[in-house]
């Protein structure tokens, strides 16, 4: 529905041609926008009600009191992978996470792997690529997601988060115990609750926009045939470079898997493709730019530096074992 709404827009009110590149680029910002928006505003409700009503707190003592053996970051990246959410997609409820005081560790493992696995994407890679390689990537994302959160969570970055997303938590816990002290029934949290969901949107409304009209940007102008030239089998570096080159742009996992059969089709490696989808997918420059109102730079420099360095040791993976 959305997808007609923007095809609606953009080329019936608007009059742009979808075979330009900028009838291209002015469709997938509207509907991308929308959206991200749609979600951002449903799950910020969500975990708005589960936060007055669910005891949060006992979840979070749960998971920093125990000793788990890594299955708190497995349980996370699992949720990732059956969740059907490209990287910007998978912010808001990231952000609900670590609104709701979960371990920082865990929300990374989370984040990390859900725009990398998604029931979407396997149906199309088994397809495409056969069901070995296709198990050896679900794997491999999922194991990235959990190492990677475990990592991140070691390194004790809670003082990097923004001062938007800890004033946020203060809020919800303050309000979460005064209607647990007075009773207040769902019917007058609810307002509250929407309330506080909008000024999320609100929040980062600047940052969406501005995230994906540079994925736009990228999806409608880079020129067909930009990237295998630099990704040829015949080049040591083609792995990190891939890496690098995929950053700016901005793509689901299922968007990306035709575009990975191409390369593959004419001759670059396949550990050196799904090394270039790897970071299309989860690190994008637009996913940066959301993550600004949640993180600081700081954060967003040692999350994308660590993922990187993982994707670029698993291309080189791939093409050894593939």
């Amino acid at each position: 529905m959305i997808q007609r709404f923007a095809d609606w827009l953009v080329y019936d009110i608007f009059g742009l041609d979808a075979s330009t590149a900028l009838g291209e680029a002015i469709n997938f910002f509207f509907y991308d926008t929308i959206k991200i928006l749609i979600l951002l505003f449903f799950i910020s409700v969500i975990m708005g009600i589960i936060n007055a009503y669910f005891p949060i707190e006992r979840l979070r003592n749960y998971l920093t009191s125990r000793k788990l053996y890594g299955l708190q970051y497995f349980f996370a990246a699992l949720f990732g992978a059956i969740t059907p959410f490209c990287s910007c997609s998978s912010i808001p409820l990231f952000i609900g996470f670590v609104k709701g005081g979960i371990p920082l560790g865990v929300t990374f493992a989370y984040l990390i792997t859900s725009p990398l696995v998604n029931e979407v994407a396997v149906a199309m890679f088994i397809g495409t690529f056969g069901v070995r390689i296709t198990v050896i990537y679900v794997i491999s994302g999922i194991l990235l997601g959990m190492i990677g959160g475990f990592i991140l969570g070691k390194m004790k970055l809670e003082p990097y988060l923004s001062d938007w997303v800890k004033q946020i938590q203060q809020h919800s816990s303050s309000d979460s115990d005064a209607w647990k002290k007075e009773k207040t029934p769902f019917i007058k949290r609810l307002p509250i609750i929407i309330q506080e969901a909008w000024g999320i949107v609100k929040g980062v409304l600047l940052y969406i926009i501005i995230g994906i009209g540079i994925g736009a940007f990228m999806h409608g102008y880079v020129p067909e045939g930009f990237f295998e030239q630099y990704m040829s089998k015949n080049n040591w570096f083609a792995v990190p470079l891939s890496v690098v080159l995929a950053v700016p742009m901005y793509a689901n996992a299922a968007g990306i898997v035709p575009i990975i059969e191409v390369f593959v089709a004419k001759g670059i490696p396949i550990g050196t493709a799904i090394a270039f989808m790897m970071a299309v997918v989860g690190l994008s420059l637009p996913e940066a730019t959301l993550l600004k109102k949640v993180m600081t730079w700081k954060l967003i420099g040692i999350f994308f530096g660590l993922i990187t360095l993982f994707i670029i040791i698993l291309g080189y993976l791939y093409n050894v074992i593939l």
